[in-house]
């Protein structure tokens, strides 16, 4: 199929008129009606717009094929055989964002996004998505989705599906330890990292929920 339309970083549509979701990850924002874009999210359109736009892509699903706005989730690859959320991640345009039961190119996508951001290319190079030390977790944060490092201060639940970095409490759900099958191992002192949405409880604690394996990496 070809590629009539880019959106942003992440959306395109193609000839026949099918919206596509790069599948796995997310990139900044752009700028929509009177919200403002976010740094990054026109760098990350225009990179897209110049690889795909008016050429072939192949299209492989994973087991949900649509997102609730009907569009069609997919790992998107070009006739010479660039995998485009790849690409996109290992550049730093983009961050891995995966959900269950969509995981099947998820440790490809975090393999391409370390890179990214070992070399603190694109977006891991700005202070809205650069890695965020525990420690420096405040206010400021709240209702952003972040990339989170660092050393487990406490396990605060006897099977483990609590901990405390710093001044941010990590839980995983009971509806989501499934997908886990197991509380993760981690011992005192223990460096990790921790992706998700920073938010403050009822009791003014900064939290963040794991919803799968994929936003929890052990050092």
């Amino acid at each position: 199929m070809t590629v009539a339309k880019v959106y942003d970083g992440d959306t395109f549509k193609t000839r026949q008129g099918e919206k596509i979701r790069l599948l796995g990850l997310n990139t900044p924002e752009t700028r929509h009606r009177d919200e403002p874009g976010q740094i990054g999210g026109k760098a990350a359109k225009e990179a897209l717009k110049k690889l795909i736009l008016g050429k072939q892509v192949r299209l492989r699903f994973d087991k949900e094929k649509k997102d609730r706005y009907k569009r069609t989730l997919a790992q998107v690859w070009m006739r010479d055989g660039l995998w485009v959320n790849g690409w996109l991640l290992k550049k730093g345009y983009a961050h891995v964002y995966t959900f269950e039961p969509n995981t099947h190119w998820t440790k490809k996508l975090l393999r391409e996004e370390r890179f990214a951001r070992n070399q603190t290319l694109g977006i891991w190079n700005t202070s809205r998505f650069k890695l965020l030390k525990a420690k420096k977790v405040s206010g400021k944060n709240i209702g952003q989705f972040r990339v989170v490092q660092g050393n487990v201060d406490q396990i605060t639940d006897k099977k483990g599906w609590r901990f405390k970095l710093a001044n941010l409490h990590v839980s995983i759900p009971k509806a989501y330890r499934k997908s886990f099958k197991r509380p993760p191992h981690l011992k005192k002192g223990q460096q990790v990292v921790v992706r998700g949405k920073i938010r403050i409880s009822s009791k003014e604690r900064f939290f963040l929920t794991l919803y799968s394996p994929a936003d929890l990496e052990l050092k």
